[in-house]
């Protein structure tokens, strides 16, 4: 009977592995974040910054490559220009062997700098692909996120770029230059990179709706590059929010104010007409009732700025109302209660607001 059981049991083990191996043989695609979908893969896919491109692109025809240095706001394509060029020149197989990533995530203190990067920075390597392609005989150290390094570690870094000129290249990306101390920036060609345009994220949201097979209005599209700011990483992250959000239906104006956090401007006029023609009671009531919906202080000033500019208020009242707004920014960076912090301030344009009229 137990040699029987045995038996059976053997006999049904090879069609479970059938049916698990039918599962597994059909290819299914990783979910994975648009933005590391969309990234560029090679360097003529990078939008809008073409100093860097047409640099890159000689050194991919076998001009040498100059120790770089990349800064400018987040989300503008600075990694992934890097990373699009490097693929493109040594390959996916020497890729892992030729590139060294640091990121501020990573320990990156001045024992670092003296060992891992000073060790593979010595490495020598050869001028040719697995493939037989011509590639250049020096590797790449990438460390992001630079000015996050200590003092201590970048002036360790400056006598490894001099020494192992010959065998390595250096790419430090960073949103702010003046971090990055001066011996390391005088050995390196910098290249600022711009916020990108408002038709360039507008091309590249379009395109990915399209590949994606979603259905959007142009007040949406518009909205997404309105609150990124020229950072097409945070676009294309609210648009895949939004997508996912709003299932079947089209990504809207609304949809895109509600996932971004931005406050609705009808709530901010509401505010400065208040200010302009109501009570201080009508005031506090409407600031109370902003900061109770979860509104963010911060993102009040940001919003609340282009308005006052734009304003027809003269350039005394403006410079008081910008100069409240200023003092308002620093408390609240300072964790001061939101509420009358706002307060305070809408009280200064109600203020402002009753001399004129």
């Amino acid at each position: 009977m137990q040699a029987f059981l045995k038996g059976s049991t053997q006999s049904v083990k090879p069609q479970r592995d059938k049916a698990t191996a039918g599962s597994s043989g059909e290819k299914r695609q990783k979910p994975v974040p648009w933005v590391e979908k969309y990234r560029p893969k090679c360097v003529d896919e990078v939008a809008f910054q073409e100093e860097v491109v047409a640099v890159l692109k000689k050194s991919l025809e076998g001009a040498d490559l100059p120790n770089l240095l990349f800064y400018g706001p987040p989300g503008t394509g600075k990694t992934s220009t890097i990373l699009a060029a490097a693929r493109e020149l040594y390959g996916p197989e020497l890729y892992r062997q030729r590139v060294l990533e640091l990121n501020a995530s990573d320990e990156r203190g001045i024992q670092v700098v003296r060992e891992k990067v000073k060790n593979f920075a010595q490495l020598t390597v050869a001028g040719t692909r697995p493939d037989g392609k011509h590639c250049p005989p020096f590797k790449i150290i990438i460390l992001d996120e630079a000015d996050s390094m200590t003092n201590a570690a970048q002036a360790a870094l400056r006598r490894t770029m001099e020494k192992e000129s010959r065998t390595t290249r250096f790419c430090l990306i960073c949103n702010y230059v003046s971090r990055i101390i001066e011996p390391l920036t005088s050995r390196c060609s910098k290249f600022r990179f711009k916020p990108l345009a408002n038709d360039i994220q507008r091309e590249r949201l379009v395109e990915i709706c399209e590949k994606e097979n979603l259905k959007y209005t142009k007040e949406g599209i518009e909205a997404l590059v309105k609150v990124s700011e020229g950072d097409l990483r945070k676009a294309i992250t609210l648009l895949q929010s939004t997508a996912r959000l709003s299932a079947e239906k089209e990504i809207t104006e609304s949809i895109v104010i509600e996932i971004a956090g931005v406050i609705p401007p009808k709530v901010i006029e509401n505010l400065l007409q208040i200010c302009y023609k109501g009570t201080f009671e009508k005031l506090e009531a409407a600031v109370k009732n902003m900061i109770d919906e979860g509104y963010a202080g911060t993102q009040i000033l940001t919003q609340l700025h282009d308005i006052i500019i734009e304003e027809s208020l003269n350039d005394k009242q403006k410079s008081v109302i910008t100069e409240k707004m200023a003092v308002v920014d620093k408390c609240l960076a300072d964790g001061a209660d939101e509420y009358l912090q706002l307060l305070g301030l809408f009280s200064v344009i109600m203020q402002q607001a009753t001399q004129s009229s």
